[in-house]
């Protein structure tokens, strides 16, 4: 039995560290607010969680890959004002605003892969270069909220399958279609070999190349999309909808498991990193706190996560 939880803290310590410190919070949330523990509050959650789920999956594949994409924050921002400006009420607009973006983002992330590739700069330059290129296009196409969305876009956000948000039903569909293709398709597998060792991959034939194309376009289409659900949820594209996001997208898949160096880590564990910020953030709420603090928090959590995996891997 001891062996058996040995082993797994060591496989899925991200993922049982994260799944403990949901229930700490959640505990901690019933005895400050009665509402706290409510079916409509965790519903509230989930419904809120979704824009974070979806770009944290893109991230998750990058970072797997021994990257980062410091770029998705200005995505959103970009994909929000494009997708009401072009759509700007007119349901007949909705197909050529959705692909617009969703193009966008996948070129974005192309670029980005390719910058780093061919150019050899490392990831964290090119796209924090990226990003501030996304965010300067913004403010020239718009410095206010702009545009409006059809009628009844807003269920997107608002409305339930099955008794769930559709958001929620969207982020665990994605998030387990993604963890069948990393464990069980070659390219998938490819990921994890490309960030555990590069070099050695590439000598082994390994398309590494294409792995890269496919992680960072892969992040910035769900940066777009996590576009559409925040939309959806504030009515209008808005210039710096997106800025706390590249923070925030890094959070959970740091605290999920997965290492900044590349080669081990995994969806679920982001998912569950997705749910515990979320949660803290919901409970700072309940606590009167401001956002700004939130951010603060968000910033220690990653520190002291990567400051224990960092010690982890020197004792092994």
């Amino acid at each position: 039995m001891i062996a058996t939880f040995t082993f797994l803290t060591k496989r899925r310590g991200g993922l049982l560290t994260v799944i403990a410190l949901i229930l700490v919070l959640t505990i901690f949330g019933v005895l400050v607010s009665e509402t706290f523990g409510t079916a409509s509050n965790a519903l509230n959650i989930l419904e809120q969680s979704t824009p974070l789920a979806l770009v944290s999956l893109g991230q998750t594949l990058v970072i797997i890959t021994g990257g980062i994409d410091l770029s998705v924050g200005s995505m959103i921002s970009l994909a929000s004002v494009l997708l009401s400006g072009i759509t700007n009420g007119d349901p007949l607009m909705m197909v050529v605003a959705l692909a617009t973006i969703m193009g966008a983002g996948i070129l974005v992330g192309l670029i980005n892969a390719g910058a780093s590739i061919y150019l050899r700069v490392h990831p964290l330059v090119v796209t924090l270069g990226m990003g501030a290129i996304l965010q300067g296009l913004t403010l020239l196409y718009t410095q206010t909220p702009i545009g409006k969305m059809p009628k009844g876009f807003s269920q997107l956000a608002y409305g339930k399958v099955l008794g769930l948000p559709i958001g929620a039903v969207v982020t665990i569909a994605a998030f387990v279609l993604t963890a069948i293709f990393l464990r069980k398709v070659p390219l998938g597998r490819y990921i994890y070999a490309t960030g555990d060792d590069a070099t050695g991959a590439q000598l082994m034939g390994l398309p590494r190349h294409k792995v890269l194309f496919l992680a960072y376009g892969f992040c910035g289409l769900m940066a777009s999309i996590a576009a559409i659900f925040l939309v959806a949820r504030l009515g209008s594209g808005q210039p710096y909808t997106g800025q706390n996001f590249t923070l925030t997208s890094i959070t959970p898949v740091v605290v999920g498991g997965t290492l900044l160096s590349g080669g081990r880590g995994g969806v679920m564990g982001t998912l569950m990193g997705v749910y515990m910020v979320s949660l803290l953030n919901n409970l700072l709420n309940f606590l009167s706190l401001s956002t700004h603090f939130q951010l603060i928090v968000q910033g220690l959590i990653v520190i002291i996560a990567v400051s224990v995996y960092v010690e982890n891997k020197r004792k092994v």
